[in-house]
């Protein structure tokens, strides 16, 4: 296998990678959208309570944007085996090598956790209620997974990404978190 030089990050690799890049442009995939389609049963979740994480789910048409983040050639191996133990934990995503356009107009090849939708987990077509009510309830791991959602709306505008979808599902989430007597930090 050739050595990956770049990976694409549209969850929580945007604001925790896990490593250091040398480099990080924003970046679109074609065929591809960011959705909220994998239960989480460790890190954001149970096996009794699952939350819910990103996936790269394939969407003919679609697009996804989020950073491309290029791995230190001194630190390859290692950051491919901390991405995979963290990413691949239950195999409900796959590697995939994709193209991404960067800002800059430079064309890319980038490794891509993808959403396998054969797989257990997988909650694709969840209306945004039922992805509100899951996300407010759910902590794994890792923390609430309305925290996971927070940090990565808020960083995908920081980066000048915003998500309207993702804005609306936080707004969502707040309201049933106040009501429930827990408002959101």
């Amino acid at each position: 296998m050739r050595k990956i030089e770049w990976v694409f990050g549209y969850g929580s690799l945007i604001w925790d990678p896990g490593f250091s890049p040398v480099e990080s442009a924003r970046a679109w995939v074609t065929g591809y959208a960011r959705s909220f389609c994998l239960r989480s049963i460790q890190h954001r979740g149970t096996a009794a309570l699952p939350g819910l994480v990103l996936g790269l789910d394939a969407q003919p048409g679609g697009e996804c944007s989020g950073l491309a983040l290029r791995i230190a050639e001194a630190d390859h191996d290692e950051v491919l085996a901390y991405l995979r133990a963290r990413e691949l934990v239950t195999d409900a995503y796959q590697e995939a090598i994709l193209p991404l356009r960067l800002e800059d107009g430079r064309r890319i090849e980038a490794l891509a956790y993808v959403m396998r939708r054969d797989h257990v987990q997988y909650a694709g077509g969840l209306d945004l209620a039922e992805q509100a009510r899951i996300i407010a309830r759910a902590q794994g791991g890792r923390g609430p997974n309305a925290d996971y959602l927070f940090n990565t709306a808020a960083h995908l505008a920081q980066i000048g990404l915003a998500d309207a979808t993702m804005d609306h599902l936080t707004d969502e989430v707040r309201k049933l978190l106040e009501s429930d007597g827990n408002p959101p930090v």
